[in-house]
Parts: structure tokens; C-alpha cells; sequence
């Protein structure tokens, strides 16, 4: 790789960690072929972008930012890294859920707003946190309630008198 082509490679990697809201930095040394190849599906099918890349490159791209010094560390080996643009726990909920049928895939590290978290950080806190749509179901559900709790309210005068008139068929021995 020639000076130029480094330079291209260095800003296209600054571009995605410029554009992401987390990534997860793993190491899949030991696994087979296909098994990365199911790996990257699951990233593609979540909106997860996913590339080897080269521990120095990355070094380079990131050198500006403050959480470089924690990074050094991490950027040791064979090195993947999943970028998540708008879900930040896609690319941890990917990893931990394919770890189980890949024991060879190793969490190295997890990025989020800047922040550098551990392997357990990632797959305990980060790969349990709701996704996006989970969080907007959530908040529906929030905003509907009061409403929800007005219908019934203003329908129990009425169901009430329905009761009560139930009641006084039964006690006079109708049906």
C-alpha cells in the first residue's frame, strides 16, 4: 500500500468514526471463513458496517481525538470494527448474540459519544441497552397512556348504568 492509498484508507476511517454513534472493536482470530461470513450478514441485516482493518491506520485516523490513548490497547492483533450510524447498541446486541455460536469472536473494546468502554461493558451494559425502535415503542406507549386512561374514565358512567341495570333485571327475576 502506497503512501496515497494510506491517506485515502486513514480519512475514509476517520470518516466512519466522525459519522458513528458507537463501535465495537472485536478480534476474530480462530474463526472459519464462513462463520465471518454469517458474521457480516448479521451486521448488514442490523445497519451495521463491519471491516478489517489495520490496527496502525486506525491509530493514525484517531489521533486527534482524546480517547486515542485508551485505544492502544485494543489495537493489538487481528482487529474488526463495527460501526452502528443510528442504533448505538446494534453492532453489541450483533457481536454478543453471535458469540454464542462463535466462541473464537472476542469483544476487545466499545466506543460510544466518545467514551471507550471494556470488553464486559460492551456485552453487559451496551448489548442490553433498548434498540431505537424499542425506545420509540417505549415512548408511545408513554404518550398514549394519559389518553388511554380519559376514554376509560369518561366510559364508566356508562358502563356503570349498565351494570346497575343489569343488576336490578336480575333481582326481579328476569332472565
Amino acid at each position: 500500500m502506497d503512501r496515497t492509498e494510506k491517506t485515502s484508507e486513514i480519512s475514509a476511517i476517520k470518516a466512519q468514526f466522525d459519522r458513528m454513534t458507537s463501535a465495537v472493536f472485536v478480534s476474530f482470530q480462530g474463526m472459519s471463513v464462513g462463520s465471518v461470513t454469517k458474521l457480516r450478514d448479521e451486521f448488514r441485516k442490523n445497519g451495521v458496517e463491519y471491516r478489517v482493518v489495520k490496527n496502525t491506520l486506525v491509530r493514525h485516523a484517531l489521533k486527534d481525538k482524546p480517547f486515542a490513548d485508551k485505544l492502544t490497547k485494543t489495537l493489538t492483533g487481528m482487529t474488526g470494527v463495527a460501526w452502528s450510524f443510528e442504533d448505538p447498541s446494534a453492532a453489541a446486541k450483533v457481536v454478543t448474540a453471535f458469540k454464542k455460536d462463535a466462541p473464537h469472536l472476542k469483544v476487545k473494546a466499545g466506543l460510544i459519544e466518545g467514551t471507550v468502554l471494556d470488553a464486559d461493558a460492551v456485552e453487559n451494559s451496551l448489548a442490553k441497552m433498548p434498540g431505537k425502535n424499542e425506545l420509540r415503542a417505549q415512548l408511545l406507549a408513554t404518550l398514549q397512556a394519559p389518553a388511554q386512561q380519559l376514554v376509560r374514565l369518561l366510559a364508566a358512567p356508562s358502563q356503570n348504568l349498565v351494570y346497575a341495570l343489569d343488576a336490578k333485571r336480575r333481582k326481579e327475576g328476569g332472565e
